[in-house]
């Protein structure tokens, strides 16, 4: 078999990434109802002497874990010489695991290549930007871009796979281990990158010197062989070139997984395929291969980053942190899990406290009330050496003494298990809750475009969104961050948040939703550039005008010291890092404009009613978010839409019949269960780091 990724099943595979979050959902086939979900934990036996594997598999036993995950980083054990391998001790640890009724998810190890690899072929070695070649001795040293290096990889895996693919204790596979984007410089990287390019722009260099503007300072090329891979350190590098090497950086990582993937299922009829993305949104690849059977992620909670609320908010995290995964990763496919969920203290933060009691069960309550359907953490054991030795496990160093994040696991585990007892297959969920949900649009493009020309240094993209999105959670609505291949109807509301890059395709199913009876909310800086990143040779902002009916006369951008203001409803609220002076049609209400600058009394919020639905422009991000929930307030109020108005850090979701409520915030709050419903789990008095269940 030859393992050369194919040139030519380029194109067709870019084509199959523009799928990226656009898979229908629905019902998995991998995971039964009935059980919730499923808990378990990672293992590595070649960490440890064998004589010590059965009682660890049993203590797992008695904790309740009902998987185990094997062999994520352990290719120099699994071929340890070039064409040899050795399976023998895998297979004793997964027959161990079977005696203690452990399932076992396997791994392809792809992201620790073993020492001969690296001496013998220094080729498959990443290159960064500066220069610097990376080597042995870390993990995620090769280059994607390297043929021999997936060539290697892929002999290896389908070793891996013609072993344990028809072997039912084996539940499913985690491709690599947290594949991110490589900004990659080495050679192959760069003749990768310019057969995207040609196959992109169908070998035409006018089109690519058109679609990146290279008549600007010169840069015009008359051949792809002229191209190299941009250096974003370097100032002023053309952003259209960053573009399409971000685009090309996804893909490499996409086609990577994906071709794992498809080898695996070659073997593994009855196993699922996944793999343990960090939820770094922007990066671009998440949801990019489309042979995976379902997307995961890995969540950190606490690790001294000081984003949680009041004084001891950072033992607790980020309330938006779990939350804004699941509903980025379920909508994807209908199904995801957690690979690496906290245990305790970690070894790699700033500061790296422990968390709250109580935190580290309300991060697992957390996954299960936003769909997750299992929930797995790093790890049973912690390291005695290497670069995690001051990672939690869910037992000490001593092997046998059991955490207090490990007690929590337990505490989960056993709470899961009673509600079992409570499932009924007749899923309900209240008319008021689904009459609210909620769609953002989101395209990571768009972020990649407007963090390289801010414009404004106090901009943040994504603290932007997140006004939105926090409204929403506030409102008790559920939430799913959908693309633009999405079926837009299925959605009371859709918001689209600093969307710049759009084109006639997208206005035109915005149009269309909107007149249909959908609701839009669209947001500063959208549609102000084509999908190349530049500007169209037309009034600023135009091409959203046949929707939202506005002109845009300019925009301004104040100084942090001196913001600006603008009223709605009798209220003011500060601004600074961007706002649109507009001029709206005579069928448009006014909803806020200006109240100082030479703009004073300028629109700057309209909406308008448009065939059945309605479009909401919002020309300004503001300081804090409450201009966005008033405004939101006001918008679901005029739609008929029932909302709640839950204190930052406390959400409510539903699913499996069940209603689920979490406190991150540092002050009790107490929720009036509904008429009929009961508590199953916790009480409605709810404590900081506390979780109420109830039935529907």
């Amino acid at each position: 078999m030859k393992y050369m990724i194919k040139s030519k099943m380029l194109a067709a595979f870019c084509a199959a990434c523009l799928l990226t979050l656009s898979a229908t959902a629905q019902t998995s086939s991998w995971f039964n109802d009935k059980d919730l979900t499923l808990t378990g934990v990672y293992y590595y036996p070649e960490h440890w002497d064998e004589s010590q594997w059965e009682r660890d598999f049993k203590k797992m036993h008695e904790l309740g874990f009902e998987f185990t995950h094997f062999a994520e980083f352990a290719w120099a054990q699994l071929e340890p010489e070039e064409g040899r391998y050795d399976f023998a001790w895998l297979d004793r640890a997964v027959a161990l695991a079977a005696k203690y009724d452990l399932k076992v998810i396997m791994c392809t190890s792809t992201a620790t290549p073993p020492v001969w690899m690296s001496r013998k072929y220094p080729e498959i070695l990443l290159k960064n930007e500066d220069g610097t070649i990376l080597d042995h001795g870390a993990r995620q040293h090769a280059s994607f871009a390297s043929p021999l290096y997936r060539e290697l990889s892929y002999k290896m895996i389908e070793k891996l796979a013609q072993h344990y693919g028809n072997d039912s204790r084996i539940i499913g596979w985690q491709l690599d281990n947290e594949p991110a984007v490589q900004f990659d410089y080495n050679p192959k990287a760069e003749l990768a990158f310019r057969d995207f390019l040609r196959a992109k722009y169908h070998n035409n260099i006018r089109q690519l010197n058109d679609a990146w503007g290279t008549a600007f300072w010169s840069e015009a090329y008359s051949s792809f062989d002229e191209i190299t891979l941009p250096k974003p350190a370097q100032m002023f590098m053309n952003h259209h070139q960053i573009l399409d090497y971000r685009r090309f950086a996804a893909t490499q990582t996409n086609n990577f997984l994906n071709e794992q993937c498809l080898l695996i299922k070659k073997y593994a009829r009855n196993q699922w395929v996944t793999t343990n993305y960090i939820p770094n949104y922007d990066e671009g690849h998440i949801g990019g291969s489309p042979s995976l059977d379902f997307q995961s992620y890995t969540r950190y909670m606490v690790y001294g980053d000081n984003e949680g609320i009041g004084r001891r908010g950072y033992r607790v995290g980020n309330p938006l942190r779990i939350a804004w995964a699941n509903d980025f990763f379920r909508p994807i496919q209908g199904t995801y899990g957690v690979m690496e969920l906290q245990p305790g203290q970690v070894n790699w933060g700033g500061i790296n406290p422990q968390p709250l009691p109580g935190a580290v069960r309300l991060w697992m309550w957390s996954v299960f009330a936003g769909g997750g359907d299992f929930i797995c953490t790093y790890r049973y054991r912690q390291p005695l050496y290497g670069t995690e030795q001051y990672h939690y496990g869910i037992v000490g160093t001593d092997g046998v003494t059991v955490t207090p994040g490990g007690r929590e696991y337990g505490t989960f585990i056993k709470e899961i298990r009673e509600l079992r007892k409570h499932y009924s297959p007749r899923e309900t969920k209240p008319a008021a809750y689904t009459t609210r949900r909620t769609a953002i649009l989101f395209n990571h493009e768009n972020s990649w475009s407007i963090e390289r020309q801010k414009q404004n240094r106090t901009w943040d993209t994504f603290a932007h969104i997140e006004k939105y999105y926090r409204t929403l959670k506030s409102f008790g609505a559920p939430v799913d961050f959908i693309s633009e291949a999405k079926n837009l109807s299925d959605y009371p509301v859709v918001i689209a948040p600093a969307y710049q890059l759009a084109d006639k395709a997208l206005v035109d199913k915005w149009i269309t939703y909107v007149k249909n009876g959908g609701n839009l909310v669209l947001t500063c800086r959208t549609a102000q550039k084509d999908r190349y990143g530049r500007l169209p040779e037309a009034p600023f902002g135009s091409m959203i005008t046949p929707l939202t009916g506005n002109e845009m006369n300019f925009y301004d951008l104040l100084l942090p010291e001196d913001p600006g203001t603008v009223v709605m409803n009798g209220k003011e609220y500060s601004w600074n890092t961007w706002g649109e002076i507009l001029n709206p049609p005579a069928d448009a209400q006014v909803w806020a404009t200006y109240t100082n600058e030479f703009y004073e009394g300028s629109p700057v919020v309209t909406f308008r009613k448009l065939g059945k639905g309605t479009i909401t422009y919002v020309g300004v991000d503001s300081h804090n978010g409450a201009l966005e929930k008033d405004l939101l307030k006001k918008l679901y109020a005029q739609l008929d839409i029932p909302v709640m108005d839950l204190p930052y850090g406390v959400t409510l979701e539903y699913r499996n019949g069940f209603g689920i409520v979490l406190n991150y915030s540092d002050q009790p709050y107490t929720f009036d269960l509904p008429k009929g419903s009961k508590a199953l789990i916790g009480i409605p008095e709810i404590p900081t780091a506390g979780v109420l269940v109830f039935s529907i």
